[in-house]
């Protein structure tokens, strides 16, 4: 008895800590919005953000490079990491946060469901991933990326009738600010924002590949992700400057919501989710942790429905089930993949020894 309640314990904490961690992305996809209705530049942000985590993280670097053998750092690691904080922070977090000005944050969080199942694909590609088409687990990877990709055409074609939360107001403060008007995003504006935020799931995924081949090769994940955000200060800085350079009141820090983003982002995202996603990955695994990505969409339409009166339209409920539905096809099919692995790969104890 005393066992069992040791491991619903232990259970019940990696249950709350995948489900704060979701809490808190989805809490960073609203305030960002919020700042950006309010005339924060997503250039700015992406360096204010990194230079925040920077030093958030640092200590932790620090002690945990401290530790133990180190491995060798050598120009071909340097060359992959910079790379990874290129598309990381750099490609990835500005476009995201560029079309997130346009489009809604459901939309954007629900499109981030994509990244698993395009993973698997771009993993395929570079044979990091093995397919056996004969095996029915390999079949349902393949058919739940291809569900993943219809669902997000589905959440980018089609609209259908608007569904409105009951609480949503018709207009909202936050949202229609005088600097950034909602009247002001037309068509022409959502549809580059849709375009962006597709750049920037695909760049993820492409990166989660990349993260994946320096840390075989560098296995200092703290190490590593210092470095990337070091990457996000020095070229987010060439950026910012190319972008903003003769637009001065972006630059400017106040005690409001852009202050709140970027604080948001370095320290409750870089610091204290970061920690608690690391003690989750190491008890519970990666796919364990994945399975709560739909539960980020839930949250965000019910904040966005309160702090930006986001209005869903059945369209976008309906892409959003279908992708949710293939992220969970992809993640069987890794989970019955890795079975079958570990059970080809455990030793034979009974084995009679030939005489």
């Amino acid at each position: 008895m005393k066992k069992l309640s040791e491991v619903l314990k232990r259970e019940g904490k990696a249950y709350l800590g995948v489900i704060a961690v979701r809490a808190l992305d989805s809490g960073l996809i609203v305030i960002a919005k919020i700042a950006l209705n309010h005339g924060m530049s997503p250039q700015v942000y992406t360096l204010y953000r990194y230079f925040v985590a920077s030093i958030v993280i640092a200590p932790f670097c620090f002690f945990s490079y401290r530790k133990g053998p180190r491995p060798r750092m050598t120009w071909c690691i340097l060359a992959k990491i910079l790379l990874l904080g290129t598309v990381e922070s750099v490609v990835i977090t500005n476009t995201y946060f560029t079309g997130l000005k346009y489009v809604t944050p459901t939309f954007s969080t629900a499109m981030s469901n994509c990244i698993p199942a395009l993973s698997f694909f771009f993993a395929w590609v570079f044979r990091m991933e093995k397919v056996d088409v004969r095996r029915f687990s390999s079949q349902a990877k393949i058919l739940g990326t291809a569900v993943t990709v219809g669902g997000a055409m589905i959440m980018t074609f089609v609209e259908g009738p608007k569904l409105r939360f009951p609480w949503t107001h018709e207009h909202s403060t936050l949202y229609n600010h005088p600097s950034t008007p909602s009247s002001n995003v037309n068509n022409k504006d959502s549809f580059k924002g849709v375009i962006l935020i597709i750049i920037a799931i695909l760049g993820a995924s492409v990166a989660c590949i990349i993260q994946a081949i320096v840390l075989k090769s560098y296995p200092l994940g703290l190490v590593v992700t210092f470095m990337v955000c070091i990457v996000g200060v020095v070229e987010g800085t060439v950026v910012a400057l190319a972008k903003e350079w003769n637009n001065p009141p972006v630059w400017s820090i106040h005690f409001d919501f852009q202050l709140l983003s970027f604080l948001y982002a370095g320290i409750a995202m870089s610091g204290f989710a970061y920690f608690i996603q690391g003690v989750v990955l190491e008890t519970k695994g990666p796919v364990f942790l994945t399975i709560f990505f739909p539960l980020s969409t839930i949250i965000v339409a019910v904040i966005s429905s309160f702090a930006v009166s986001e209005v869903l339209s059945l369209g976008k409920i309906v892409g959003a089930m279908v992708i949710i539905m293939g992220l969970y096809l992809v993640l069987w099919g890794k989970t019955k993949d890795h079975a079958i692995e570990n059970k080809a790969a455990r030793p034979i104890d009974d084995a009679t020894p030939i005489a």
